[in-house]
């Protein structure tokens, strides 16, 4: 088992190996909305499993190449045939080093009891394929590791159950188009569960005392409340039939207070208990007004995120003195989408937006877009910004996961897709889209509403999500911080856009790790490259400008560091900027970073200027991050600018460069001994660069891995590096924010800071106290023995 999918680190490739029902809530998770935590054995470990029961005499021995082609009419051939399949699951072994993989992963939540929540993916999908929630069950076990091999093989099983085998068939689905992961999560005594259901009409919220499993397996009869989705009034209610309740066995003082516990644990023995409720709890509610109100006001935000129809499961789980809403299951928003999607790219940028396309021919870029479209274009160029900060959605044809067009879109916190071939072909000017960043797809939407006006936004416009409530130009909200842990390692934020302040400034963060020179003063150049306005006589007037722009940032982080990064420009990145000095616009690399400075250290020098009128105002928080130093004399050359700026002379200045040119596994020492006083790891480039793959090309994705042995392999000697020379290592690169599995290895490393976009700054925190908190706990266990 090479590792487990945690709901906080999904991403939108690993879909079809944690299938359909965790993949919706990972995205709901990581938009900030409260999932009860959980991590997923995927798919591949089945396939594995299955693979390892090699008896001649086993049916399953041909699995998953076979596709059992059996009658189904004949009932006794499908039970036989089913009966000795799941026989030969349940009297297997599961490997120990898996089982132990997931016990150790289960025992941080600290709970004696697990449901195993099988979570489905099925590859091309035939249309007579109906909904399979109730086809396969979820399983409880106790948190030990004999019981979980039993559970895991039990929630296996179930696709090879008759009525399984039957609707394989009559859907015409072979079993090599199934893949089945399961979704492990802790179970928690409940005050109360239950159901909203959501459509056009109204909703619908059912709620019981306890765990939800009362409600599945048809034992209450649940309150119900009918509510305006409009308004969240409560229309009506009704109080159910609710004798019994379930809950975890020996449950904790307290809990279920108001219940007679029943000595008959469940028929399989797991760690649930029945509860016999009093007469007296019986007539009452099961949903005080409290938790009613945070239900709606849930259901209210989700609208936005999956549309008019939905069905989510909640559960309110006991705490010490109160209880918490958890979402525990929520229905695939496929329904709000009529058409299906009809072109695929790469998920950018996370959202769902639905608005007016607009389509742009790439040699003419125009002066201002139209406010709330979604703007559909070859490639986007940094120099681009500025007309972005109106638009709702992004799709380009070229570009990956770590190009400019998906950088500006996260940081602008628009919802994008990029890599979506023939786009602009596909797509014209006026059609009214659903742009999904999240899943990579764009859908044409068509029927009751559609005004078909290019440039006004649509009903339905942001894809607003708990990170972006009531705000119009960026969709972040401040991490709710009560219930974060304390970590050690550092965590920082990319930021380039003075409008963005405001909004991050309160996130639990210890500084700006990356602030981008070149994309923040794009705002201020009106369009002319800083060259021009020094041949132009306005020097003073730009230096004013750009000051102000830092200072803004270091106003509102001090004492917090902001590490600002020099201008690190190619011609062809910015177009539109002319600058008659620029010599090379088809070179890939182009003069750009340090070696730049060398050839016309005159912008150079009017940065280091705008730095000390900073340090003149009293800020005394912001450092200097020189970009792409290809070698020791232009990082000297560098650091004698600023010795002349007089930067040095504040105590706390402090001079890093960015570990991006893959020359510098050889020369950090180097670096050190020459005044680098810290570095900052750079994936994208040190990717490409250590790769050979140019990271704007978007059909080259599956080439560019920022997760390649070759490039952890440089992040872990650039780590280890630092830590021999006794300065700081940060990594302020796309890898984090994009793979937070890699979080665990950079803990595991020593890296002393993590920078990531505004977006990712919530999941990256609780990866880097998971990722902290296991290293304690293996400490721990190493002390003991």
């Amino acid at each position: 088992m090479d590792k487990l999918y945690w709901l906080d680190q999904i991403k939108l490739q690993d879909r079809a190996k944690v299938g359909e029902k965790a993949f919706y809530l990972s995205r709901i998770m990581q938009r900030g909305y409260p999932v009860m935590p959980g991590f997923v054995v995927s798919a591949e470990i089945l396939r594995q499993f299955l693979e390892n029961l090699n008896s001649s005499e086993s049916l399953v021995a041909d699995l998953p190449d076979s596709s059992l082609h059996l009658d189904v009419t004949n009932w006794r051939q499908l039970q036989q045939v089913a009966g000795r399949l799941r026989q030969e699951i349940l009297t297997a072994s599961v490997p120990q080093q898996w089982v132990s993989t997931i016990f150790q992963a289960a025992r941080e939540w600290q709970t004696g009891c697990l449901i195993l929540r099988p979570t489905l993916a099925v590859s091309t999908a035939t249309p007579s394929m109906k909904n399979i929630s109730g086809l396969l069950e979820s399983v409880f076990c106790q948190c030990e590791p004999e019981a979980i091999a039993r559970a895991l093989k039990r929630t296996w099983s179930q696709i090879f159950r008759a009525r399984s085998l039957l609707y394989w068939q009559h859907s015409g689905i072979n079993l090599q188009q199934i893949s089945l992961a399961v979704l492990v999560q802790p179970v928690e005594n409940a005050i109360a569960s239950g159901l909203l259901k959501a459509n056009s009409s109204g909703w619908e919220i059912e709620a019981t005392w306890g765990l939800g499993i009362a409600i599945t397996q048809g034992e209450v009869q649940p309150d119900v409340y009918y509510i305006q989705q409009a308004t969240g009034v409560v229309l009506e209610q009704q109080l159910g039939n609710k004798i019994l309740a379930y809950g975890v066995d020996d449950p904790a003082p307290g809990a279920f207070s108001q219940a007679v516990p029943n000595s008959v644990l469940t028929p399989d023995h797991t760690c649930l208990s029945t509860y016999v409720i009093q007469e007296a709890q019986q007539k009452q509610y099961a949903l005080q007004e409290e938790y009613l109100q945070q239900i709606i006001t849930l259901g209210t935000q989700l609208v936005s995120e999956l549309g008019k129809i939905f069905t989510i499961k909640w559960t309110i789980a006991q705490q010490t003195t109160s209880g918490k809403l958890y979402i525990t299951q929520v229905s695939s928003p496929q329904s709000v989408i009529p058409h299906g999607h009809f072109i695929r790219g790469l998920g950018a940028a996370g959202g769902r937006v639905v608005a007016t396309a607009l389509v742009i021919n790439p040699q003419q870029k125009p002066e201002q877009l139209p406010k709330g479209v979604i703007l559909v274009v070859p490639a986007i160029a940094p120099d681009w910004l500025p007309l972005l900060q109106q638009v709702a959605g992004i799709i380009t044809e070229q570009g990956g996961l770590t190009s400019h067009a998906a950088i500006l879109a996260r940081e602008l916190g628009i919802a994008a897709v990029v890599n979506a071939t023939s786009a602009t072909s596909l797509i014209q000017t006026g059609e009214r889209l659903l742009l999904d960043g999240d899943r990579g797809e764009v859908y044409r939407i068509r029927g009751e509403g559609e005004s078909g006006k290019g440039g006004e936004m649509e009903r339905g416009k942001v894809a607003e999500n708990p990170l972006s409530v009531h705000l119009p130009i960026s969709p972040y909200r401040s991490p709710v911080t009560s219930h974060l842990p304390m970590i050690a390692t550092q965590l920082l934020v990319n930021l380039s856009q003075s409008s963005l302040i405001e909004q991050v400034q309160s996130f639990p963060v210890d500084g700006v790790g990356l602030l981008r020179s070149e994309l923040m003063v794009l705002n201020i150049l009106s369009g002319q490259h800083p060259n021009s306005w020094i041949l132009g006589g306005r020097q003073a007037e730009l230096l004013e400008l750009w000051s102000e722009q830092i200072m803004q940032f270091a106003r509102a982080f001090a004492p917090r560091p902001v590490f600002y990064r020099s201008l690190d420009w190619r011609s062809q990145d910015f177009p539109s900027l002319s600058d008659s000095l620029q010599s090379s616009p088809q070179s890939m690399l182009g003069e750009r970073g340090t070696f730049s400075y060398l050839r016309n250290p005159a912008v150079f020098e009017l940065e280091l200027k705008a730095l000390a009128s900073v340090q003149q105002a009293g800020y005394n928080n912001v450092n200097l991050l020189l970009p792409f130093v290809r070698t020791v004399e232009e990082f000297v050359f560098c650091r004698r600018k600023v010795e002349q700026a007089l930067l040095t002379e504040v105590s706390q200045f402090q001079l890093w460069m960015m570990a991006e040119v893959p020359s510098i596994l050889f020369l950090l020492p180097e670096y050190v001994k020459a005044g680098a006083a810290g570095i900052s790891i750079g994936t994208n480039d040190l990717t490409q660069l250590l790769l050979g793959v140019d990271r704007e090309q978007g059909q080259l994705a599956k080439v560019f891995n920022e997760r390649h042995p070759a490039v952890m392999s440089a992040i872990a000697q650039l780590i280890q590096m630092a830590k021999s020379a006794g300065i700081p290592c940060s990594i302020c690169g796309q890898a984090p924010a994009l793979y937070p599995e890699i979080i665990d290895k950079l803990v595991e490393l020593g890296i002393t800071s993590i920078s990531v976009e505004p977006e990712a700054v919530e999941r990256t925190y609780q990866a880097i106290a998971r990722a902290e908190q296991r290293l304690i706990l293996a400490a721990a266990r190493r002390k003991l023995h």
